[in-house]
């Protein structure tokens, strides 16, 4: 429905019933996408892209940009300028202070799951990557892959990227699943198995692996399938 074919450049363009703005007056701001949401921010988009295309790729950029490479990442998006990059980079660290814990000290799996909230309604499996330093605190969170979870999508190079970059200890591995059932599944436990392996070769250890939702979440650790 939203293509550039039907040049829907402004949300006005869009049919009445879809706006984001009536479907929060209608149905609530919970029915709305991760890209409908960021679209009532923008407001519009270009003559080359519409709003709602511009949208999708501000939500990808915030999913795999860590806290630092945000605004970098965003301005390489045609269509986002500085102005527009701050704005959602004050957005969402003024989010970040609302809602993540102010401590960035982890000792249980509880304490990972508390980061992982904004993740729980994805419709997609989100691969995201904690990099941990020897006091057992958050050095950095990120989404490594999105879609269906495999060894072949989650490289080791990947996943330690990050890890290696920031000197890290450890790495807590965690994924949702949009199913809400957070039994591990075969190909979980092969992923978690070969990415522990490579941690080992490269000196980083793998602490934990989430499989979580909006049910809960089940620890790798707690279970003793490490």
């Amino acid at each position: 429905m939203y293509t550039q074919k039907n040049k829907i450049f402004n949300i006005s363009d869009v049919p009445i019933h879809d706006r984001p703005r009536e479907k929060i007056k209608s149905k609530g701001i919970g029915a709305l996408t991760d890209a409908e949401l960021i679209a009532v921010f923008l407001n519009s988009g270009t003559q080359k892209i519409n709003v709602l295309k511009l949208a999708e790729l501000v939500s990808h950029v915030v999913d795999t940009s860590d806290r630092d490479r945000l605004f970098e990442n965003l301005v390489k998006i045609h269509g986002i300028g500085e102005a527009r990059a701050l704005s959602i980079c004050a957005v969402i660290e003024f989010v970040r202070r609302k809602i993540f814990p102010a401590s960035r000290k982890i000792n249980t799996p509880v304490d990972i799951f508390s980061w992982l909230r904004p993740y729980c309604e994805k419709k997609q499996e989100h691969f995201i990557v904690f990099t941990i330093n020897g006091a057992n605190e958050i050095l950095s969170r990120r989404v490594v892959t999105v879609g269906l979870l495999n060894s072949s999508q989650v490289h080791p190079r990947e996943v330690f990227a990050d890890a290696i970059a920031d000197r890290a200890a450890a790495v807590v591995l965690a994924h949702n699943h949009p199913s809400g059932n957070n039994e591990p599944s075969i190909e979980d436990l092969n992923v978690t198995k070969k990415l522990k392996s490579a941690g080992e070769i490269l000196g980083v250890s793998v602490l934990d692996h989430i499989i979580f939702s909006e049910n809960g979440y089940t620890s790798f650790l707690e279970r003793k399938l490490l």
